[in-house]
Formats: C-alpha cells, sequence, structure tokens
C-alpha cells in the first residue's frame, strides 16, 4: 500500500521515538510504500527548534520524506498555530495514496484532506487526536479563539471522511468529545506505543547493559528519562530516592534536563554517588537502558518514554491522572503526590527480585496487548 503520514501540526524530526516516527519505520518495515508531509520545523542536533528548506529527502528508515513551507498570508508565528501550506493537494493528488494518518486534528490542512477524501471514497482516511486539557486550550485565547472558533469548525466539517479518531489517551477522548463535538462512536482509544522484545532479545539486551553498567542481579536500578521540566517533578523523585538506605540501590536520570530543574537537582545528584545524569542519549540506546532497568519514574507530566518502559518491562510508578489507569495493573504504582510517591519507591526498594520479575511480567503481558506498534501499524490500514 501507498501510506502518506501528514504530520504538519508540529515539528517532524527523523530519528526519534515519537508516535510518527515509530508508526513511519514499522510501514516501511512492512513493506509498504511511505511518505511523510512535514513542516519545515524540527530540532537540531542539539535539540533546540529549527527550520530547514521545503525539499524532499528520505527518513533514515527509507520513507520519503516532504516539507512543505507556511504559506505567507499572515506573520510566521500566526501560520504556525493556522497551519496551512501550498500544495497539499497537488502532492496528494499526485502521490495517491490508498491511507493517509493525520496527525492531530489542529491545521486548516485537514480540510484538503477531507475534499482529497470525499474524491477518493476508497482512501482510508484517519486522524489521531494527542490533545487535551493538560496540554491544549489552557488560555481563554487558546481554548475559545484557536481551538473552539477554528479547529472546531474543520474537524466537524471533516468528520464524514474520517473513518476513526484515533486518541492517544482516555483524557484526549474526553477532549475532543468536549472541545470539538466529536460523538462517541467515532472516538478510538489508541494509545503511544513502543517496541515490545520477545524474551530472548529482552534478556539479552538487559544482561549487557546491566554488565555496561555495573549492576548485578542485587542492584535496583531507578530511572527517569526525557525532557526534563518542572512538571516531570524530577525534584520530588530525587528528594524521595535519597532518604532510602542501600548500596544496591541505583537512580539514573536520562534525558534533557531544563535548567530551572538542573539548578534544583543538581545538589543531589552530587551529594549521592547512588544517582547518574547519563544526559540526553539516542532513542536505540533509551531501549537498552530501559531493558536493563527495574523501575521506571513517572510522578509528573505525560511523556512517551512511559509506554515505552512498559514495552521493556519496566515496573512503573506514575501519576495518577486518568490516562495512565489503564497501564498499571498489579506492574506499579500510582501516586497522587509526593508522600504516595516517597511510599512507592520505598516499597518497591524493598521488594525482593522475585516481586520485580513478577511486576516485570504484568508490563510485559500490558505491552503487547495495548502497545505493539506493529499492531498500531495495522490499525489504520484496514
Amino acid at each position: 500500500m501507498r501510506i502518506v503520514h501528514v504530520c504538519l501540526c508540529g515539528p517532524y524530526t527523523d530519528g526519534f521515538a515519537y508516535q510518527e516516527n515509530e508508526l513511519v519505520t514499522q510501514h516501511v518495515a512492512q513493506g509498504h510504500q511511505v511518505i511523510v508531509l512535514a513542516t519545515t520545523e524540527t530540532y537540531g542536533a542539539d535539540r533546540k527548534p529549527m527550520r530547514v528548506s521545503p525539499a524532499e529527502t528520505k527518513t533514515a528508515d527509507g520513507a520519503r520524506l516532504i516539507r512543505l513551507p507556511y504559506r505567507r498570508w499572515a506573520p510566521r508565528a500566526l501560520m504556525a498555530k493556522l497551519r496551512t501550506f501550498p500544495g497539499v493537494a497537488q502532492q496528494l493528488e499526485r502521490l495517491a495514496p490508498d491511507a493517509i494518518l493525520f496527525h492531530g486534528l489542529c491545521a486548516w490542512e485537514m480540510l484538503t484532506v477531507a475534499r482529497y477524501a470525499k474524491r477518493h471514497p476508497e482512501l482510508l482516511l484517519y486522524a489521531d487526536c494527542h490533545e487535551d486539557f493538560n496540554n491544549s486550550a489552557r488560555t481563554f485565547l487558546s481554548r475559545w479563539g484557536l481551538h473552539f472558533c477554528f479547529y472546531r469548525p474543520i474537524v466537524r466539517r471533516c468528520l464524514s471522511r474520517i473513518r476513526s479518531i484515533l486518541c492517544v489517551s482516555l483524557e484526549s477522548i474526553t477532549f475532543a468529545r468536549q472541545m470539538y463535538g466529536i460523538p462517541a462512536a467515532q472516538l478510538e482509544f489508541y494509545p503511544l506505543g513502543g517496541m515490545v522484545y520477545d524474551d530472548a532479545e529482552y534478556a539479552a539486551t538487559r544482561i549487557e547493559q546491566r554488565v555496561a553498567h555495573g549492576w548485578n542481579e542485587h542492584s535496583i536500578v531507578f530511572m527517569q528519562t526525557g525532557k526534563i521540566d518542572q512538571a516531570k517533578r524530577l525534584t520530588d523523585s530525587l528528594k524521595a530516592f535519597v532518604n532510602l538506605p542501600g548500596e544496591h540501590l541505583r537512580f539514573v536520570i536520562a534525558g534533557q534536563i531544563m535548567p530551572d530543574v538542573l539548578a534544583e537537582v543538581a545538589p543531589l545528584i552530587d551529594g549521592d554517588p547512588r544517582i547518574e545524569n547519563l544526559g540526553w542519549i539516542t532513542a536505540t540506546q533509551l531501549r537498552s537502558l530501559l531493558c536493563a532497568g527495574d523501575v521506571y519514574v513517572q510522578p509528573g507530566s505525560q511523556s512517551a518514554t512511559m509506554q515505552m518502559s512498559l514495552c521493556c518491562r519496566c515496573v512503573v510508578v506514575l501519576d495518577a491522572v486518568p490516562s495512565h489507569r489503564v497501564f498499571v495493573d498489579d506492574n506499579g504504582v500510582l501516586v497522587a503526590n509526593k508522600a504516595e510517591l516517597a511510599q512507592a519507591l520505598t516499597r518497591l526498594a524493598l521488594a525482593s527480585r522475585q516481586e520485580l520479575d513478577r511486576m516485570s511480567k504484568r508490563s510485559a503481558t500490558i505491552a503487547a496487548k495495548l502497545l505493539d506498534y506493529r499492531q498500531l501499524a495495522q490499525r489504520v490500514l484496514v
């Protein structure tokens, strides 16, 4: 099949482990012809936003990547919200896709794609929704000016052409119903996923990485990863950890710590030799690291690394928000405050290896059922 991923609602960076990257990877691996329509916005090697020139290139996976500029009807800052691009209709006619996944609901060009779908009723058109009330519509102008008065009419006009709206969380389902008025029957839970390891690959990766880091069978390794701002609550995690006794305990940080957070956590990191800050690592390195770890800690805002950690069989400590409840079933702990976070880390630090292994297997079961990108990639092809 010829599949087009429309990524016009934000930056697209080749080589990342975001949903759009992983689905492209899977579709290419499954033998499909894959094209990505993306903005000229991306992230550079220094992890900072940057712009590139409109061009057609190849992704590392071998998909065609076509970058389009914003129209120049208004200042760029406004166009980045309206998300209208020249040549989308012409690209679709030229590419003649069998399936389209529109990543995000917030773009003028959804109308263009819906018009193409009207002319080609055999097209499989899906759209996903990452928005929720935690990350979108947080100000009066954003909620009523942008989402309600601009995005909502666009989405509703396109609904008859879209087979299903794929929501990455339960909170996204709530947002889509309340903000855009999308009928519940057209909304589907479609979580961010990960690469699910088989037993042999997982075991080999875990052993290799634990030897490389000097962790033995008695070590209990906690991890917190990603782009870490105040909302991720790393400071709370480390304050809870440093009070735990035991030389067999480790706390590993992998990611980019924002400067204001680093100022808070640096004394904690420097003051406890059991804490290690690895800095930013690649998606491949992160997967291997998570396989070596025991407990993934995410007491704050949501991150796609949580799903990756489940795929790597980690026990999880997660913020007690609705979107996390489906992922925690005898394989971790939901925490709502600092006291519960401290209690969770204490409980897991005292757990036997047999108990941690049992919970790890539960994470593997949940991941295989809900999060395997090989299965998620197939969903948009039927």
